[in-house]
Formats: C-alpha cells, structure tokens, sequence
C-alpha cells in the first residue's frame, strides 16, 4: 500500500473513530473512491484510536485498576458497566458479524445507515431539548442496567454506516445519561470492543497485512490514527459541554444523500 493512502485512511479513521458519523462507513467509502476494497487494513487501524482512548484516560485507567486490586466498589461497578456493554455486540458480532460485512459493506447500505441514524440523533435532541432534560452526570451513574442498555444500542453499529459512537452515546442518552457522560463511557467501551474486533482482525488477516500492505504503511496507519483520535477524544468532549449531536445528525444526512447521489 502507498503511503500516502495509508496516511489518508489513518487520517480518516482518527477523525471518526470517536465521533458519531461513522470510521467504518468513511473508511469503505474513501477506499471506494481510491479504487480499493476495504479490508482488514482499515479495521486494524482502530488500534491506533484504542491508544488514543488509554492514553487520554491513563490516570482513570490506572485509578481504578488500583481499586480492582483493592476491590474497591466504585472500580467494581465500572469494570461490570464495561462487561454489561460489551457482551450484547460479542455475542450478535460472533453471530451475524460474517454476514453483514458479506452484504452491507456497500455505499447504498452505508447510506441509509447513515441517514437513519442523522434523523434518530436530531430526534432524540429535540424531544430532550424540549423536555429539558440533561441527564445525570459522571461515570458514577452508568449502572450495570444502563451498560447494559447501550450495549444493545451498540449492536446496531455493526451495521456499516451507523456508528458504534452515535450508538451508544444515544442509548446513554436514552438510558438516562447526559450526553457528555455518554460519550464519555461511549470512549471507554470502545475499548474492549474496538480491541476484540482489531484483535481477532489482525489474528486472522496478519498474511495479508504483512505481504499486501506491507510493515511501514501499516505502522504509518497506526501512527496517524493514534495521534488524530486523541485530538478528537478531548476536543469532542469539550464540545458536548456546550453543545449537542444535531449538527453531526445534518452532516450525516448530507453525506448519505451525496453517497446516493454520486456513488
């Protein structure tokens, strides 16, 4: 793979890992456009963003791995809240994962996921404008219950096009949370999930990563992503302090309406 390429697709992946517009609907659709197929290249990049996540919440991450040791309640909670999230996608991802990446991964399908989502996002802040509801703030508040309600939320994002972003900071949303504490527990979870799917990508594709992509456009991917998603991560956050979803809902719509137009 030339560089170059993998320089725009790392660029692509950070960009959109963590907002909700979908990495994985962008990234079939610019290798779409420079001629190419998507492939495990483009999964394994997520790497990149998953470290952008750890390095990010370091200190959280190593505050509550000291209390798992000490078995402190607070760490015990968040560690199930993750396995509550995480188990919904494993499962259904085991179940359907071949089927969907056999028949969705293609513009019209990543289009209406697309679309689809932009409108649920502009509904959802409407009715919680409206209503005036915020939600309840701090990873304190994601119970086990509403994980595992995101978790389902999630499952949805195996359909390329949806986002596993906008997913699940809706089903937070949904599940009582106030936005930025959704998109917040939104970026942890994609650990785990993010990890396995990398992982068990990476496992069964590393013969055509390492004779078709090649080492250094592979580290260049890596590299790229890391460093773009960890801007974003704390940037996204800063802008749901003061601001909500709708405007990534347009962007969606526009962008699915473009796809149908001109793919």
């Amino acid at each position: 793979m030339p560089l170059a390429i993998a320089l725009l697709l790392g660029v692509v992946e950070g960009l959109t890992e963590y907002l909700p517009v979908s990495s994985t609907g962008h990234l079939v659709l610019v290798a779409r456009a420079l001629g190419r197929q998507a492939g495990a290249f483009e999964i394994v990049i997520q790497l990149g963003a998953i470290f952008a996540v750890v390095v990010h919440y370091r200190e959280l991450f190593a505050r509550h791995a000291r209390g798992l040791v000490a078995r402190e309640p607070e760490s015990l909670r968040l560690v199930a809240a993750l396995a509550c999230g995480f188990l919904p996608v494993a499962i259904l991802g085991k179940l359907a994962g071949h089927a969907i990446k056999d028949h969705l991964f293609a513009p019209r399908p990543i289009a209406i996921a697309l679309a689809a989502g932009g409108v649920v996002m502009i509904a959802v802040e409407r009715v919680r404008a409206a209503k005036k509801v915020h939600g309840e703030d701090g990873l304190a508040a994601v119970t086990p219950m509403r994980a595992f309600y995101i978790g389902l939320a999630q499952c949805f994002a195996l359909l390329p096009g949806t986002s596993r972003s906008m997913a699940t900071i809706v089903g937070g949303q949904l599940a009582g949370l106030s936005t930025a504490t959704a998109a917040e527990f939104s970026f942890l979870l994609g650990v785990p999930t993010l990890g396995a799917a990398t992982v068990y990508e990476g496992l069964k594709s590393r013969h055509e990563l390492l004779t078709q992509t090649g080492g250094a456009a592979l580290v260049v991917g890596l590299v790229t992503s890391f460093f773009v998603a960890w801007a974003v991560v704390a940037t996204f956050l800063r802008y749901l302090q003061r601001r909500g979803l709708e405007p990534f809902g347009w962007y969606r719509i526009a962008l699915a309406v473009a796809v149908l137009r001109f793919m």
